[in-house]
């Protein structure tokens, strides 16, 4: 087992949530207090549609400690156009956003073409290499499609997260290729999940994020129920236990990670 000492806090970055979900926007302090109370100090809220993204730079605005993200993300693929581009380039224009997403490829829901989806992520991947940013990347049941587009894009330049990564080991080294940076959620807590499992021990320290991808994907001990920032706690835990190691140094090097990736400037929580 990891030794956690209970009494000692921990200091967690929350690399992918949604604070700007319905589930959490009307009671934004409440939840943010809670994290606090388990040691998640810093957070991204993660964009996704043209209202997800506008909650997302609000909140970064009213909290030094949250930070934005904007994108479109592939269920609504089908609903991009030049006016959303047009906005989604004015928006990453702004200082509380550190990084494009999410975006990507989802071909387990059948709410946008496929060949839309590879369209409107091949052209996020080329604004934000335009622009310099980092971005967050969806990837679900599409890990081919996903690698191929990132590859022919060469995205090392700009590097970014794959978002609650469940690959095997084999997708990690994949994608570790490429640059990226491998976030892990709540799915590295659950006791079938072998590929993730193994993925957790073979990803480099320094290449590495935790994220609660709140609302969804709780962690042990709360699976069920709803998820929220401060359970990134209990995805830390998770890792430190597979890997035999304290929960502070994942804490450490996954806050760390996340705050040069995302260039944020290290200042007092």
């Amino acid at each position: 087992m990891a030794i956690y000492n209970h009494e000692e806090m921990l200091n967690i970055f929350d690399s992918h949530t949604h604070l700007n979900d319905d589930a959490f926007f009307d009671e934004v302090p409440a939840y943010m207090a809670r994290a606090k109370h388990f040691g998640v100090n810093q957070m991204n809220i993660v964009g996704s549609n043209s209202i997800l993204n506008e909650r997302a730079i609000q909140l970064a605005h009213q909290y030094d400690n949250l930070h934005a993200l904007v994108g479109w993300h592939p269920e609504d693929a089908k609903d991009y156009d030049a006016d959303v581009e047009k906005k989604l380039i004015e928006q990453l224009a702004d200082p509380k956003v550190v990084a494009m997403g999410e975006m990507g490829l989802d071909y387990h829901w059948d709410s946008s073409p496929k060949d839309v989806q590879k369209k409107v992520f091949a052209r996020q991947v080329a604004i934000a290499k335009e622009l310099h940013l980092p971005i967050s990347v969806h990837d679900r049941d599409a890990f081919e499609d996903t690698y191929a587009i990132l590859k022919a894009a060469d995205v090392r330049d700009i590097g970014g997260a794959m978002h609650s990564f469940n690959g095997n080991s084999e997708w990690l080294k994949k994608f570790l290729d490429l640059g990226m940076l491998i976030s892990y959620s709540g799915v590295a807590s659950f006791k079938n999940a072998k590929e993730v499992h193994e993925s957790v021990l073979q990803t480099p320290l320094d290449k590495m994020l935790v994220e609660t991808d709140a609302p969804y994907l709780t962690p042990v001990p709360y699976r069920g129920k709803q998820n929220e920032p401060g359970f990134t706690k209990f995805v830390v835990e998770a890792i430190a236990d597979l890997r035999d190691v304290a929960a502070k140094e994942i804490a450490e090097h996954t806050y760390q990670n996340a705050m040069q990736l995302f260039g944020i400037k290290h200042e007092e929580n």
